[in-house]
């Protein structure tokens, strides 16, 4: 099938119980498990955990038949007149992910890229990288790429109509997108890379242990896991996830996350995989810690055969990284069938995922040509982001890496030959990069 790994990488699988699970035991993962039971109770856990499992069995057949031709793939100019079709909107609820080709006129995004590698090439000296061993991910938050990219015209209308695809009925929150800082890619090929298998993002253990964030997930927890809003911002906007600090967690509410490709990106060319998912795979991970596999290997795909764990063992979760799949851990995701390549994309195009979606990054670029992406999310504004933001460019206007990427570089960006800051960037990108808050 189109998009399907062709040989699975050297990922970490984790442990499916408490042994050999030296969490298990911490106050932190005990004590969320345990109000959890006793705040939704064991029989509807299991019952959400039997509908889950027994509605992955069509889910996963569906992705690994049709493979990555799943993923919808929409054209810019038709989303930004437009917006989503009533079958376009269907497509992206049910998957959380899709391509919008075109954001940014292709010849545009070429001289970026061509701006970008002078820029590097010009500061590589001060310039580091992640991971050390292959540097392809440049802790670089403010060259004029970037600064290009995010604060496009098109980009922010496009992510305000991706913000729109939430809802809240407190009136609290709004669309208007704000922008948040991150990094940038830029991977030659034969680079391998294995620092990001199969993962969900927006914290780990925090989904359980705080309070609010715990609650927005209430209807798979209480036994009605069809009936979960994976879209009510009311319910989410308040989510601590950063409870536990580390390195992986944003502070603020990513609606989606994104990619805009700076060159071509495509299968075993450094792209990026997804499980495209998202209801039923996000109940299944958020209910996964709650039970143990049976003791014959043979009945691990049975759900009925799994039994209560009321033991701190979440797998795959660590303070702070983010929440971690395995095709040991999380056996009824099928990953080696189900997480796909997405399609092919080119210079201008971007990829958008639901913060909740299962994503890796291809460990594989046999491509003939560096593929680089920007990572641009849509953030609406909330309170929580409203501050970070405000943070965010109290930092960049001192030459300091964002907060939520503490030291960054360790230098001054804006001593950077070629640095331009803010300079001519509009009134509605200063509004989205927080000059009004």
């Amino acid at each position: 099938m189109p998009g399907l790994v062709r040989q699975w990488p050297a990922w970490p699988e984790f442990g499916t119980t408490s042994a050999g699970n030296k969490d298990a035991k911490d106050p932190d993962f005990v004590g969320a498990k345990k109000a959890i039971i006793e705040e939704y109770g064991a029989d509807s856990l299991r019952k959400s955990w039997i509908a889950t499992c027994e509605k992955l069995r069509s889910v996963t057949d569906d992705i690994a038949s049709q493979g990555s031709c799943i993923i919808p793939v929409l054209e810019a100019e038709n989303v930004l007149a437009n917006g989503f079709s009533e079958h376009e909107l269907s497509q992206v609820r049910e998957t959380g992910c899709f391509i919008v080709q075109g954001v940014i006129p292709h010849e545009e995004v070429k001289k970026l890229y061509q701006d970008l590698t002078q820029y590097v090439a010009d500061n590589r000296s001060s310039i580091k990288g992640w991971p050390a061993e292959t540097p392809s991910i440049l802790r670089l938050y403010n060259s004029p790429t970037q600064n290009a990219i995010r604060t496009h015209p098109n980009q922010l209308r496009l992510q305000k109509i991706l913000n729109d695809l939430w809802h809240d009925e407190t009136g609290e929150t709004s669309s208007d997108p704000l922008i948040y800082l991150d990094a940038v890619r830029d991977r030659p090929p034969h680079q391998p890379f294995l620092g990001l298998g199969p993962h969900i993002d927006a914290g780990s253990l925090c989904r359980w242990a705080d309070p609010q964030y715990r609650k927005a997930y209430a209807q798979i927890f209480s036994g009605k896991p069809e009936a979960h809003d994976a879209w009510d911002l009311g319910a989410r906007k308040n989510a601590d996830q950063d409870l536990f600090h580390g390195g992986a967690h944003s502070t603020v509410l990513r609606s989606f996350q994104g990619w805009t490709a700076l060159t071509r990106a495509a299968a075993n060319e450094g792209t990026l995989l997804l499980v495209p998912n998202l209801p039923t795979t996000l109940a299944y991970m958020l209910l996964r810690p709650f039970f143990k596999p049976p003791q014959q290997e043979g009945d691990i795909m049975d759900a009925s055969k799994w039994s209560l764990d009321d033991s701190g063992a979440f797998p795959g979760t660590m303070k702070p990284d983010s929440q971690r799949l395995s095709r040991s851990s999380h056996p009824h995701l099928r990953l080696e069938e189900c997480l796909v390549h997405v399609p092919t994309m080119t210079a201008g195009d971007t990829i958008w995922w639901h913060t909740d979606v299962c994503h890796a990054v291809d460990p594989r670029h046999t491509g003939s040509e560096n593929a680089s992406v920007v990572y641009v999310p849509a953030c609406p504004t909330t309170t929580i982001n409203k501050r970070y933001v405000k943070k965010q460019l109290e930092s960049t206007l001192a030459g300091r890496a964002p907060p939520d990427f503490g030291a960054g570089s360790g230098t001054d960006e804006s001593r950077f030959k070629g640095y331009q800051g803010h300079d001519g960037i509009n009134e509605d990108a200063k509004r989205a990069l927080g000059y009004d808050l």
